[in-house]
C-alpha cells in the first residue's frame, strides 16, 4: 500500500476535523502532506498541521526554492490518495468546472490517483442544485465522496452539511488506499504484426 497521502484542507470551521485526521494517519505511519489554501489559513494556522504531519505545508503554489520543484507536480506524482477535508462548494464547484487557479486545485487536475472528498458546508448550500449537480458530475469522473453528515452546523442549524466524522472519513481513506493495493495489474500485450 502506498503510504502517501495529500491532504487538501480548505476554509471550513471544520478544518479542525483535518488536524485530527492528520494526527490518527501519522499515527498509523502514514506521509501525509497538507495543502492548505488560503481560506483555510484563516481557520487553522499551517504551523498546526506542519507539527502534526512532521511534514511542510503547502500554501501557495508560486515558493521561492532553491531546487526547482512544481510542487503541485510532484506532490500528485507521489501520492496514493488526495483527500480534501474539509470541503467546501467552493472548492467542489471549482472542482468540477475544472478551474485549478491554486495549489490544491492544480494538484487535483495534475493528479492521477483516487481523489476522496469530505464535503463540510451549510445545509442549503450543500442542497442547493448546483452543488448537488457538481457533486454527481465529480462522482461521475470517478471522484468518491464520504458525508457529509446530519448535525449542528457553523450556522447553529440543524441539517446536511456537517463533516463526516474523523474515524469515518480515516476508514474510508484507509478502505480506499487496501483497495488500490489490492487491484493486479494486467501485463501490457507485447506489439505484434497483424
Amino acid at each position: 500500500m502506498k503510504r502517501d497521502i495529500i491532504l487538501g484542507v480548505t476554509g471550513s470551521i471544520a478544518a479542525f476535523k483535518a488536524a485530527e485526521i492528520v494526527s490518527k494517519l501519522r499515527s498509523q505511519g502514514f506521509c501525509i502532506t497538507v495543502i492548505m489554501t488560503q481560506s483555510a489559513q484563516k481557520f487553522i494556522n499551517p504551523l498546526t498541521f506542519r507539527t502534526l504531519s512532521q511534514n511542510r505545508v503547502i500554501t501557495d503554489l508560486f515558493v521561492a526554492d532553491t531546487v526547482y520543484d512544481p510542487q503541485h507536480i510532484s506532490l500528485a506524482n507521489k501520492a496514493g490518495i488526495l483527500v480534501i477535508a474539509p470541503a467546501t462548494a467552493n472548492i467542489i464547484g471549482k472542482l468540477a468546472s475544472g478551474i485549478s487557479d491554486d495549489v490544491l486545485t492544480c494538484a487535483v487536475v495534475a493528479s492521477e490517483v483516487p481523489v476522496l472528498i469530505a464535503p463540510a458546508m451549510d445545509d442549503r448550500m450543500y442542497l442547493n442544485p448546483i452543488t448537488q449537480t457538481n457533486i454527481q458530475k465529480l462522482e461521475a469522473l470517478g471522484y468518491k465522496f464520504v458525508g457529509p453528515k446530519k448535525g449542528r452546523l457553523a450556522s447553529g442549524r440543524i441539517g446536511v452539511g456537517r463533516m463526516e466524522e474523523v474515524e469515518v472519513v480515516v476508514k474510508a481513506i484507509i478502505d480506499e488506499l487496501d483497495d488500490l493495493s489490492g487491484k493486479k495489474t494486467t501485463a501490457i500485450p507485447e506489439d505484434r504484426d497483424v
